[in-house]
């Protein structure tokens, strides 16, 4: 999976199409994320005894195809290759060719 936790990623698909947003958390296995303002989603929680009933937003994941990585200097969405230097694998823009990571 190409896409981190702490990108900035676009949404290209979906009902929220179009919206940016940073990366909360990444989950390979499934290949989801769950990206920062997308996907909200309501929840209902119980009353326990320290707490009352209430009802909670929050985001919910969104498959790794909808999003694409967006490149906050070039300032457009870009596609992700790899490429190894000094010996390490790293990320790079395939617009651009520089260094993500």
């Amino acid at each position: 999976m190409k896409i981190k936790k702490n990108d900035t990623v676009l949404v290209i698909a979906g009902k929220d199409k179009g919206k940016k947003g940073k990366v909360i958390m990444a989950m390979p296995k499934k290949e989801m994320v769950i990206v920062e303002g997308v996907n909200i989603q309501t929840k209902h929680a119980k009353a326990t005894q320290g707490q009352a009933a209430e009802i909670r937003k929050q985001e919910g994941p969104i498959h790794v195809s909808n999003v694409m990585y967006y490149d906050t200097k070039a300032k457009a969405p870009v596609r992700i290759g790899y490429k190894v230097e000094k010996g390490h694998k790293v990320r790079i823009s395939k617009k651009t060719g520089q260094v993500i990571d």
